[in-house]
């Protein structure tokens, strides 16, 4: 039988909070690992995003999924998406990942 209007709401209201997390977390993730580097506590950023990105996602899951483990599936599936699209997202032009040689190198 299929679901119900009601249902599919629930469910792409759940992908589309996945979604939102997961960019959440994994952009986060990406800015952090450009920031960090130049500061002069590189540590206190890692744990500190890590900290702050893992509280995001948990609270969300655990708003979102309603105690259902439907819509918590539903949810981290939204969540991997999330990360490919940030994967594709933050990959640089295949022009600037390696500089033309014009000759032998000595």
């Amino acid at each position: 039988m299929p679901p119900d209007t009601g249902e599919l709401f629930l469910w792409t209201r759940a992908l589309l909070a996945g979604l939102a997390l997961g960019l959440v977390y994994f952009g986060g993730l990406w800015w952090t690992v450009m920031r960090a580097p130049q500061s002069p506590t590189p540590m206190l950023w890692f744990v500190g995003s890590l900290l702050l990105r893992t509280l995001v996602a948990l609270s969300g899951f655990y708003f979102v999924s309603e105690g259902q483990a439907l819509q918590l599936g539903v949810c981290l599936l939204g969540f991997v998406a999330a990360r490919a699209l940030v994967l594709v997202a933050s990959k640089k032009p295949p022009a600037a990942m390696s500089a033309p040689t014009t000759g032998p190198s000595p």
